[in-house]
């Protein structure tokens, strides 16, 4: 059985890989992604990553969807106490921004979608600098205080404001950041790097990045001069046709077939072998795509791997 694993300060405990919401109600519907939750758990994936605005930039759809599923299909299995829900606010289209009165409201749209009475972490899902970090923390502290929200979160924010915030919330004795959501992956190195890390380092955070396979790029599927349909194409071709990309697929190749692991596993890999990153965040649009991601609980690799993979990416 995979050991689950501490969330910053938090009372929380997570599989290491986070489950990615994003293709809930986009590329993949009710009934596939139903069965994708069921293959997350049935491996023992307990941690869940949505976001109110997920996915409003589809035609015809509002943002909620992918909450709506995941409320649907935790009221048709009832375990709603043995997974850890994430979601966020700030980009859902009705509910834009983190001034105090928005954030309350944007929690109990998600509350009543995810048809539950709490949210185990709740995310600022872009920073807004324009609202002073006294009002986001302490409507957040409101909502702990309420019981609507267990633990609170950042995505998207620079180090100087993440500071601000924490230091708030110690002055003040209330509800303190317990994780961070970076954009972080092994050909995206440079927004977490740094000042990033080093703060959440220091003051105990966990990071669960985003975007951790790089559109999917890191699975190995997109290579130099190869079409794959996808949604999300655009977005990996840019890093195929890179030379750090394919400096970094060539290590990726060398390493997964000494462990006959799929690339996208050693990827993922990587990215849980650095400090402070607890559970990397990744989607699976079927079920078949599943075990490359699930792999990373079981995956070790030696640390002249681990450096192999960060100097390709260099």
């Amino acid at each position: 059985m995979t050991s689950l694993r501490k969330l910053g300060s938090s009372d929380l405990e997570v599989f290491p890989l986070s489950l990615g919401g994003n293709v809930f109600g986009w590329t993949a519907d009710e009934q596939t992604s139903f069965a994708v939750l069921d293959a997350y758990t049935a491996a023992g994936g307990n941690f869940i990553d949505t976001a109110d605005s997920y996915s409003a930039w589809i035609e015809g759809n509002q943002g909620g969807e992918s909450e709506t599923i995941i409320g649907k299909w935790v009221k048709a299995r009832g375990n709603r106490s043995e997974v850890v829900i994430a979601t966020k606010v700030s980009q859902h289209p009705e509910y834009q921004g983190l001034s105090a009165a928005n954030i309350k409201a944007a929690a109990d749209a998600s509350l009543r979608r995810l048809g539950t009475d709490h949210i185990d972490l709740y995310y600022t899902h872009f920073d807004k600098p324009e609202v002073p970090v006294e009002e986001i923390i302490g409507a957040l502290d409101e909502l702990v205080k309420a019981g609507k929200v267990r633990h609170i979160a950042a995505s998207n924010i620079s180090p100087e404001r993440l500071r601000a915030s924490l230091d708030f919330s110690d002055r003040e004795g209330l509800a303190r950041y317990v994780a961070l959501q970076p954009h972080y992956n092994l050909v995206s190195r440079d927004t977490y790097e740094g000042p990033l890390q080093e703060l959440v380092a220091r003051e105990g955070l966990s990071a669960v990045p985003y975007f951790s396979l790089a559109s999917g790029f890191l699975t190995g599927k997109y290579r130099p001069g190869k079409t794959v349909d996808s949604a999300r194409a655009e977005g990996a071709r840019k890093h195929a046709e890179s030379e750090r990309g394919q400096k970094v697929l060539a290590a990726l190749d060398e390493i997964a077939a000494a462990h006959e692991a799929p690339d996208a596993t050693v990827a993922l890999a990587w990215l849980a072998a650095q400090p402070t990153v607890t559970a990397p965040i990744a989607s699976a649009r079927t079920v078949e795509q599943l075990p490359a991601l699930l792999g990373v609980a079981e995956l070790k690799l030696t640390d002249a791997e681990v450096a192999r993979l960060t100097e390709a990416s260099a």
